[in-house]
């Protein structure tokens, strides 16, 4: 439906990892010229990957109970939605809430929809939000973690929904599906909502920031010394930006896919117990330099609770440091795609750097 919208330029393109998902198909990315669709943005704004490449090796943690290191992870890092923070952590976090206080007076965002927003940042959130301490091909140890715009986020998106779903009913504007409903460019709406996407896209981005220097901080007490980064990727995968495609200036959504310009790193997911990749964007025009952004679901998770059990997941899950649990087994990997075959199909967009296998697996609540 969304090809059918008169302002959607230069083209639809559908990632190797689509499915459904509310707003528009998870794995969506297209172009807009005067308009943006909030629902197809989606509710998780600027949700995506950090990941760190450190200087130490497997052998740095031979010998070493890596349950330690998932327990010190989970009392530093909040898994809850957030709300049960008491207080905001540490001097990074205080000074990242600094900085989004800054941006929110910039920009005018009214934030008091979500007065426990600065609590909200450095938590990790359900879902498939996780942390992961990984090894690549040549044994050298990642840290890799998911997460978003956190509950703030989610108050946001949902709240310019309904703005364009009042803003098409208020102007006639006969829709296919409520969740294409836009906001236009020239209108208050409009350029509110680009002003609070800005902001939540920031929060999301410092989030995981925030989560990888604690991450960091255990992972160095862990191991005896500092972890000194070889690099830092930080992507989204559902935002949208101004982007030029098609000979044309647009704003550019991407919804469950990254920016895979030529030459920028980016980071593909694969599900719980599975690898994840470490790739750089070969700027496909057919793909609007996009990517996908991990191994998309195969059945819901109503479905898959239906069809696994609590000890298949603990199989799947066989040589990795987990939390065992029934709560975790709508995530269990064959309730997604096979994440190897998502990243044949998408040769095209991305070249891989590195394939990742976890060690310790964390999910959040």
């Amino acid at each position: 439906m969304i090809t059918r919208l008169p302002f959607v330029y230069p083209h639809v393109a559908l990632m190797p990892d689509a499915h459904f998902g509310l707003g528009s198909s998870v794995g969506t990315v297209f172009g807009t010229i005067g308009a943006i669709l909030p629902a197809a943005v989606g509710v998780d704004i600027g949700c995506g990957m950090i990941g760190v490449r450190t200087q130490f090796n497997a052998s740095d943690l031979e010998g070493k109970d890596l349950r330690r290191l998932r327990d010190a992870l989970i009392d530093s890092i909040p898994l809850s939605p957030g709300n049960y923070n008491t207080r905001v952590g540490g001097g990074s976090a205080k000074k990242r809430v600094a900085e989004l206080e800054a941006l929110a007076r910039k920009n005018a965002v009214d934030l008091t929809h979500s007065p426990k927003w600065r609590v909200q940042l450095g938590s990790l959130g359900g879902g498939n939000h996780f942390i992961e301490l990984c090894l690549d091909e040549n044994d050298d140890v990642w840290m890799f973690l998911h997460s978003g715009s956190r509950g703030v986020g989610n108050k946001i998106a949902k709240k310019y929904i309904w703005e364009a779903q009042n803003y098409c009913g208020k102007n006639s504007i006969e829709l296919e599906h409520r969740d294409l409903a836009y906001l236009e460019e020239g209108t208050e709406a409009f350029d509110a909502y680009l002003r609070d996407l800005e902001w939540a896209q920031r929060f999301a981005w410092l989030n995981r920031e925030e989560m990888m220097d604690r991450f960091a901080a255990r992972l160095g007490e862990f191991v005896g010394r500092p972890v000194e980064e070889v690099e830092r990727i930080n992507c989204h995968h559902n935002y949208t930006v101004p982007e030029y495609h098609g000979g044309k200036n647009v704003w550019l959504t991407r919804k469950g896919a990254i920016r895979a310009d030529e030459g920028v790193n980016g980071l593909i997911p694969g599900s719980m117990g599975t690898a994840s990749y470490v790739v750089e964007g070969l700027g496909n025009d057919d793909g609007l330099r996009s990517a996908p952004h991990g191994a998309g679901r195969r059945y819901s998770r109503n479905e898959a609770k239906r069809r696994f059990t609590e000890r298949d997941l603990d199989k799947r899950m066989k040589g990795i440091v987990y939390r065992p649990g029934k709560a975790w087994v709508d995530e269990i990997p064959d309730a997604y795609k096979d994440i190897d075959e998502v990243m044949d199909d998408a040769a095209p967009l991305v070249r891989i750097l590195h394939k990742l296998r976890q060690i310790v697996n964390v999910k959040g609540t």
